[in-house]
């Protein structure tokens, strides 16, 4: 497919080239309302385009297309709606913003520890710059990675992002284009990635213009959102070119170094070439010729690894996913619930395997579902996986939006980011997860339109309905309901925020400093278990290697006092971190800070711990003998 820039973009000597996309229209003109006002004609040209280039254009002029003399919209790839969502488009010139990360390089996605923002609560401001100055008690905490929920135009100034409707324009009430090229800029400045949520499956339904232009959405399948893009029927050319090449843009006028690609089960594409794969492709072949890496991470709930396959073998590329699996395993034997698909989860088997492979579901059968779900994981390599205890979705989508600390309690919040730090995935914070943010993070709108509010308010309200609750849900619309989700950063300085805050920054740096943590092998992950252990359903026991490296971590998931045997002859066992101690506001130490024999330890309820294993000699031979290839071991001497 050509590929083609939409919009309005600047050329040389304020020569400003627009291009729309209006395949059925008879005409398109361009009027002109700011500085001054005027209508020029476009020309139409191949494959449903019409194009104009005008000279003398300024930065900031404000303009509408008139589809056949009566139809006056925005332009649907607008950079930037300084007056909402039906206000005329503004001009923006992306060549003209002054970089300082000529040489600024992402982490490699293996190093990467993931921290997600929502612009409009994370400071009291709710703007993309009043975001800089945190990023450096960030980078300090050990983050390596920012990633936005949705800055894309939505109505009015309070919104998750999810009902955008236009996807390249950075969100009035944020600040503005200008505002998250100055956040990137210092993002790279401060050491920090920025990723950026991008919303490809649906647009939401206010102000929305796109079927104004053209069949940029189809009948042919059903989205619990709303209409369904068109990316494999009719005229879907121009709907996939106009989606890759947003992709793009956030890339190059932006310099965002990764994309979270939302909810792409519910992108719908039966096309020899997935959409997914078409844009990886673009990706890759731009990153190539900028000598840059950019990524693309995409959220499904298919636990399909052709996600993240290789082209080669059959997959779309992208670079990585969400796994929700690893969070609904935690989160369900923390706190018992069953209620939507956590009825599949809950057993301790459901963690090990979370740990071993990825997905929990890879063709077994689904309660929640009622059939067989997902396919294997177990090639994935860990750095294309991301997980989390808790995200934007698994705690808003509450009806209250509680977090972990507020369900499950403090020790239990220890052991759950003590569990996700030990796993062999790239990890994911949701923001103020990491000083135990006692705020809630609820859904809210603020529709201009009372009868769309209102279906909102009633449709959530009916979907907690279905799970027993009764309780009328907090009405969305309601601007207090914004203001209760932002985050109380002065809580850090409260005993317990702080111990939870430099908890976390001491699990980060464990995982950073120990190869056997930091090594995101899959394979290196091993169980131990012992019949001292009083409750097995609750306790879990692991080791990861990586060379010369070993740690052993503890986990009880019971809310009571519970046993367990490690250390054994020839090994040395010394704590790293015991999450009840003292230090960080805990009930007391549970382990000794050395042991050189098995001996029995006591577990305090919800306890994690993580222990450096050294061995002898003698004993590190015999583990190198036990990772031989069998055939080799079958006719080797035996030693044991």
């Amino acid at each position: 497919m050509r590929r083609i820039n939409v919009g309005a973009i600047y050329k040389p000597d304020y020569i400003c080239e627009f291009t729309v996309w209006s395949p059925f229209a008879l005409s398109v003109d361009l009027q002109f309302v700011f500085p001054e006002k005027y209508t020029v004609s476009m020309d139409k040209v191949n494959d449903g385009y019409w194009n104009k280039k005008i000279n003398g254009i300024q930065p900031g002029s404000r303009y509408f297309y008139l589809i056949d003399g009566t139809v006056r919209k925005p332009d649907p790839a607008s950079c930037y709606q300084p007056e909402g969502v039906d206000g005329p488009s503004e001009t923006v010139d992306h060549e003209t913003f002054i970089w300082s990360d000529s040489r600024w390089q992402p982490p490699p996605l293996e190093k990467m520890i993931i921290y997600e923002i929502h612009t409009g609560t994370f400071t009291p401001e709710g703007t993309l710059e009043a975001i800089i100055p945190v990023l450096a008690e960030l980078k300090n905490l050990g983050i390596t990675t920012i990633e936005l929920m949705p800055v894309a135009q939505f109505p009015g100034d309070r919104n998750w992002g999810y009902d955008g409707v236009y996807p390249y324009a950075v969100q009035n009430s944020y600040g503005g284009p200008d505002s998250l090229k100055r956040l990137c800029d210092a993002c790279h400045k401060t050491g920090l990635a920025l990723f950026l949520d991008v919303v490809y499956n649906h647009s939401g339904p206010e102000g929305n213009c796109l079927s104004s232009f053209g069949p940029y959405f189809t009948e042919k399948y059903k989205s619990p959102w709303g209409e369904t893009m068109n990316f494999d029927d009719e005229y879907s050319d121009g709907v996939r070119n106009y989606f890759i090449m947003n992709a793009r843009h956030w890339f190059e006028n932006y310099h965002i170094d990764g994309l979270r690609l939302d909810a792409v089960h519910a992108i719908y594409d039966l096309s020899a070439k997935h959409i997914l794969e078409e844009i990886s492709d673009d990706i890759k072949s731009f990153a190539d010729s900028k000598g840059k890496s950019f990524y693309l991470v995409a959220e499904s709930t298919l636990n399909d690894n052709r996600i993240v396959k290789e082209k080669k073998y059959g997959g779309y590329g992208i670079d990585a996913q969400w796994t929700d699996d690893f969070h609904h395993s935690i989160h369900a034997l923390l706190t018992g619930e069953k209620e939507r698909y956590y009825v599949d989860f809950g057993r301790l088997i459901h963690l090990q395997k979370a740990f071993t492979e990825g997905f929990v579901y890879n063709g077994d059968y689904s309660l929640y579902r009622k059939r067989d779900h997902g396919n294997s994981s177990t090639g994935i390599p860990g750095y294309k996986m991301v997980v989390f205890i808790q995200n934007h979705d698994q705690t808003g989508n509450r009806m209250n939006g509680e977090r972990i600390t507020s369900i499950a309690g403090f020790e239990a919040h220890k052991l759950a980011a003590g569990t996700m730090m030990a796993a062999p995935y790239v990890p994911l914070l949701f923001m103020g997860e990491e000083y135990a943010e006692t705020a809630p993070f609820i859904y809210f709108i603020s529709h201009d339109n009372p009868g769309l509010a209102e279906a909102v308010r009633n449709g959530r309200k009916r979907e907690f309905e279905l799970y027993g609750n009764k309780e009328e849900p907090p009405d969305p619309r309601n601007p207090e309901i914004f203001e209760k989700s932002k985050l109380r950063r002065n809580l850090i300085h409260n005993q317990s925020h702080s111990a939870m805050l430099q908890y976390y920054s001491e699990l980060i740096k464990i995982r950073k400093n120990t190869p056997a943590l930091n090594q995101l092998i899959k394979k290196n992950v091993t169980f131990m278990t012992d019949d001292s252990v009083r409750n097995k359903e609750k306790v879990l026991v692991l080791k990861r290697v990586f060379g010369n490296s070993e740690i052993c971590a503890v986990m009880n998931y019971d809310s009571t006092d519970n046993f367990c045997r490690i250390g054994g002859r020839g090994e040395h066992f010394t704590k790293i971190i015991d999450s009840a101690d003292y230090i960080w506001h805990g009930p007391g130490p549970s382990a000794p800070y050395t042991i050189n024999e098995k001996r029995n330890i006591k577990l305090k309820p919800f306890n994690f711990i993580i222990f450096s294993v050294k061995r002898s000699a003698w004993n590190r031979i015999k583990r190198h003998i036990l990772c031989l290839p069998k055939i080799i071991r079958k006719n080797s001497i035996n030693f044991f």
